[in-house]
């Protein structure tokens, strides 16, 4: 499995490759890696995110998970840069309940490029955020997007 860790305006983050795709993206620094074609892309394409040059990761991805899970990564890979959807939403396509939704949310292994921090409760309220400094992480990454004005 080849890695490569990057610093961020949100903190280091660690980008996994595996089988010809992206498998995970951990806050945090790995050791002992070594990079690859792959991971050399999804690091200019995270630069280029965080520079505000790229709006849509074009990547292969290929997140562990059971179908359920897949299914939720699938439906927030379609909520488009600088907008939010709700647990709501993602359950009414999917046909499933909105907490199982929320829990499919917060073990998304690829975080920013599937991006679940544009989920946010039917309220509009910021809910649970796995990675970085949690929350204030999510908001970060929506008020990079345009989606929340500080």
């Amino acid at each position: 499995m080849a890695h490569q860790s990057i610093n961020t305006p949100v903190g280091i983050l660690t980008i996994f490759e595996h089988d010809g795709s992206i498998v995970a993206l951990e806050w945090g620094r790995a050791d002992d890696g070594h990079e690859n074609d792959l991971t050399r892309k999804a690091f200019k394409q995270l630069r280029a995110y965080f520079d505000g040059k790229l709006e849509v990761f074009d990547l292969p991805l290929d997140p562990p998970g059971s179908g359920f899970q897949k299914a939720v990564c699938d439906e927030m890979l379609k909520i488009p840069y600088g907008q939010r959807w709700t647990y709501g939403d993602i359950a009414r396509n999917l046909g499933k309940p909105a907490q199982a939704v929320g829990g499919g949310c917060g073990r998304n292994p690829i975080p920013i490029i599937i991006p679940c921090h544009r989920v946010v409760a039917a309220n509009g309220s910021m809910t649970g955020f796995s990675g970085g400094d949690g929350i204030e992480t999510k908001i970060w990454l929506l008020q990079h997007e345009g989606a929340i004005i500080a």
